[in-house]
Formats: structure tokens, sequence, C-alpha cells
């Protein structure tokens, strides 16, 4: 059993898990995920893991309750036990010195973008941090970023925090000046939004990397749930990735397989709506 040391709510349906599990702690590296299992009526879920603490023996996750599964996994209390965790999983991300490169996360993409940028910046590289949301409670993690990034510029839908618009907007103006161009762009997202921006780059010949946590279902290649075409041959992204080349990523194919299980989660929803709710 792993012991959920704290569960605190970051933003509208996102919290943030903190649990003892130190050999996972030890082993991680950016870009990797575990598996969790709630309990026994719960799937088995893959979540980037977003920090570690070697010494304290803990992970931190940021779980974005949206499914039956996650909702469950949030409904827990501060003490409780996980059945099992599986970690670390994935391929671990590429870190090199870029120079200047550019972090784009979009809602609960910034909570996988936070461990990618920390471990870039520590090795030199000057980031800039783009991040958004659709109002300012759902800008996660920018004072966090601020520690150790040149500059984080922050979009909201509403205007409601930083610039009013699009994580894209605020990019292009970046790729506009001259002297803001980067060597590299990392984005984590929705899909709409990564598609977005790698074709945003691909003009500008920048290496775009694009996070493909978001379709994976068993993380260990056995499901075949998360295959994916890049530069035109079969990925899984869960042992192949999850980041890939975003110029070579096929996103219509990807966005189609985003909708396989949308009918069957929307029931297992409504049951847990249907426990949860109060009697006469």
């Amino acid at each position: 059993m792993f012991t959920l040391v704290s569960n605190d709510l970051m933003a509208p349906n996102l919290h943030r898990l903190v649990i003892r599990a130190p050999r996972i702690a030890l082993a991680r590296r950016p870009g990797q995920f575990l598996i969790v299992h709630a309990d026994q009526q719960s799937e088995r879920i893959p979540l980037t893991i977003a920090d570690a603490d070697p010494h304290a023996g803990t992970v931190t996750l940021f779980v974005q309750a949206v499914g039956y599964s996650t909702c469950r996994l949030v409904s827990l209390p501060a003490g409780a036990s996980l059945r099992d965790l599986a970690g670390p999983l994935g391929r671990p991300a590429e870190i090199a010195e870029w120079g200047r490169l550019v972090c784009v996360g979009g809602g609960v993409g910034t909570a996988v973008l936070y461990p990618l940028a920390k471990a870039l910046a520590e090795v030199g590289n000057q980031v800039i941090c783009v991040i958004g949301g659709r109002s300012a409670e759902y800008i996660l993690l920018a004072d966090e970023l601020a520690e150790f990034s040149s500059e984080v510029r922050i979009a909201t839908e509403d205007g409601s925090r930083g610039k009013q618009g699009l994580v894209t907007q605020v990019l292009q103006e970046l790729l506009a000046d001259p002297r803001m161009i980067p060597r590299i762009v990392y984005v984590v997202g929705p899909v709409p939004m990564m598609r977005a921006v790698a074709e945003m780059t691909r003009p500008h010949k920048i290496r775009t990397i694009v996070s493909l946590n978001p379709i994976m279902i068993d993380g260990t290649g056995m499901c075949g749930g998360c295959r994916v075409m890049v530069g035109g041959e079969m990925k899984f992204a869960c042992v192949d990735g999850p980041e890939f080349d975003g110029h070579q990523v096929d996103f219509e194919l990807l966005a189609d397989r985003l909708t396989t299980y949308r009918d069957q989660e929307a029931r297992m929803l409504q049951r847990l709506d249907e426990k949860n709710r109060p009697g006469p």
C-alpha cells in the first residue's frame, strides 16, 4: 500500500496529491509517469509525475477529476492508502543545453510541463514559459515556474489574468520577435492546442516536442490504445514516448483516437453521480 500524504485542491476539479513511494521517488526522471490503482473498484490510470522528493520519499501528482477513476482518486483523504503504484514508466524527457527555449502549457498541462521546465533550467537553459487557462483560477504554478524561468507569460480566455486570448497568441508574439526566437519548444496540453503550436512553429523550423500522455490507457504497451502515427510509423505513446516530435505526429488520427471511450466514460460518470446523490 502507498500512503496519500496530502490532497490539496489547486483549481476547480484539479488536485495535488503527494504520495509516499520512496523507490519511485528515487528512480523517477522528468517526463515519466505512474500507473495509479486507487482501489479495487477503480481502473488503472496513467498520471505524469509532476515532482519527486527522494529525501522525503514522496512523489507529487496533479490530477484533474474528469472521469470515474480520477473522481474516486481525488475523493480520498490524506492518510488513505492507494492499492498500488507502478513506475516510473515511459522514456525520460530529453534534457539538453539548447540556449533559449519556450515551454508552453495549457490548463492542467502546465503541471506536466513543470518538471520539464525545471530540469531544463537546471542545466543552464534560458527558459521562457507560456501558460494559459480559461480564467485566472485555472492558471497553475505561475509563481513556481517564475522561480527558475527568465519570463512567465500568461494568457486567459476571459482576460482575468495576463493577456486575453490563447497561449498560441502569446507564442506568436514571441516568434514575431527575432530576438526571442527559441531553438526548441516544449508543449503540453489539450491535443488541439499542441497541434496548433506545432503548425505555428513548423514554418520557422523550430523543433517542437509534444507530450502525448492524454491518450495513454494501461501504460505498458499491451492494450494498444495509445497507438499514434509519428513520421509515418506506428508508435505507442506509453513505451515509445510520451514525448514526440510534434511536426511528425498525425494529429488527425490522434484526435479521433481520443474519442474511443467517450460513451463508456459518460456511463461510468453517471453511475458515480447516482451513487453519491443524497437519498430522499
